[in-house]
């Protein structure tokens, strides 16, 4: 049986009075990809967006329930550690544009105002560039700015700069949704690579690549977590009407 790495237990988010996410409770099983998968406007990125605090940071908006990263209560930890442990790249590649290559992988130690030794950074660099498969593409230009890499590159580069904090899971939002068709296969063989060593949990709502990448699936539909199970029972086997429907291409 998977070990579960983060838990939700009736989770609700709210913008004002709309609540977008309706008492979900979830376990998200360690090193694997769990896609998180429905129409536009499900409340996806609501819901993942709970799992590392950023829901909150919109105004007027609140949570109900709980949210457990290895059992401890995130609402009970400093955000900024949650945020570390809990990393996420955003749909479209956001390097910082005034950054280097370089710069760009540690700056969550900067932000955060973590002190590195010369030696300590250029290991995380090395590091993380290669866990994201980006080492080899930018070595000899880690002094440049990295909004001089491809879209692909430069979303790599948002992942390395994630992991550099060595997260326990790493939310992906719709991260190949603005990326051609090769950078997008890029990113999904990556995908398969990472979950040796974290947990992803990925937003999309390309069914096709929620085949090919995940091993399990949550299906939400207007912020209900709909069901949730194997990839492959789901795409074959789904329990719920509305499902069915979704993976036929009836809505979304």
């Amino acid at each position: 049986m998977e070990s579960t790495v983060l838990r939700t237990a009736g989770l609700s988010a709210y913008f004002g009075d709309n609540r977008a996410v309706k008492d979900v409770t979830l376990s998200i099983p360690e090193k694997m990809v769990t896609t998180i998968m429905g129409p536009s406007g499900c409340g996806k990125t609501t819901l993942i967006r709970c799992f590392n605090r950023m829901h909150e940071l919109i105004p007027d908006s609140k949570v109900e329930g709980k949210v457990f990263l290895r059992e401890e209560d995130i609402y009970a930890m400093n955000p900024m550690i949650v945020r570390r442990r809990v990393g996420m790249v955003f749909q479209r590649p956001n390097p910082f544009p005034t950054m280097t290559i370089y710069d760009n992988v540690i700056a969550g130690y900067k932000l955060n105002g973590l002190e590195l030794s010369r030696a300590e950074s250029d290991r995380i660099v090395k590091e993380s560039l290669g866990k994201a498969a980006l080492w080899n593409e930018v070595k000899d230009h880690l002094r440049r700015k990295g909004t001089f890499l491809s879209g692909g590159q430069q979303q790599r580069l948002c992942i390395a700069r994630a992991l550099a904090m060595d997260p326990d899971v790493l939310l992906l939002d719709e991260p190949t949704s603005a990326l051609d068709p090769k950078a997008t296969a890029h990113i999904e063989t990556l995908m398969t690579e990472l979950k040796k060593t974290v947990t992803l949990i990925l937003v999309t709502h390309n069914i096709a690549q929620a085949g090919r990448v995940s091993d399990f699936t949550a299906f939400l539909y207007l912020g209900e977590l709909v069901e949730f199970g194997s990839t492959g029972q789901l795409h074959t086997a789904p329990r719920d009407k509305r499902t069915e429907e979704f993976l036929r291409g009836k809505f979304g």
